[in-house]
């Protein structure tokens, strides 16, 4: 009689579980994921600019200038830095790499000191 009562109690349990033979997805499971923050790619920039104008480019000749970003946790080197006037403003063109969670890339940029005494990052993108 026990093994009756056990045997209706179990099949209850078996009954609503799992199905092996639908194929639906359950998309009420969600696992951990780190989201993608959009705004590391313009704090990368910012830090690469902020390493760019604050060189010294009489004394760096062409030596590497590494840079890391905390935030984003990117890092790189910058491998050249070519300052020039450019309708009487100070311009300094440069390229680095950046080593990110996307992978490493080559990057060109240019930024320009502007009236206000403040370095304007005017382009920075992937090299082609």
């Amino acid at each position: 009689m026990f093994v009756c009562l056990a045997g209706l109690l179990l099949s209850g349990c078996m009954g609503a579980g799992l199905d092996l033979t639908s194929s639906d997805v359950d998309h009420s499971v969600a696992t951990g994921s780190v989201p993608l923050k959009n705004n590391d790619s313009l704090s990368d920039a910012l830090t690469v600019r902020n390493a760019v104008s604050s060189a010294d480019v009489s004394k760096v000749e062409g030596g590497p200038i590494p840079w890391a970003n905390s935030n984003s946790g990117s890092a790189g080197v910058i491998s050249s830095i070519n300052e020039e006037q450019v309708n009487g403003v100070t311009c300094r063109r440069f390229t680095t790499t950046r080593h990110s969670y996307q992978g490493i890339a080559n990057f060109d940029g240019n930024t320009c000191l502007m009236q206000n005494g403040e370095w304007m990052l005017t382009s920075f993108a992937p090299r082609s």
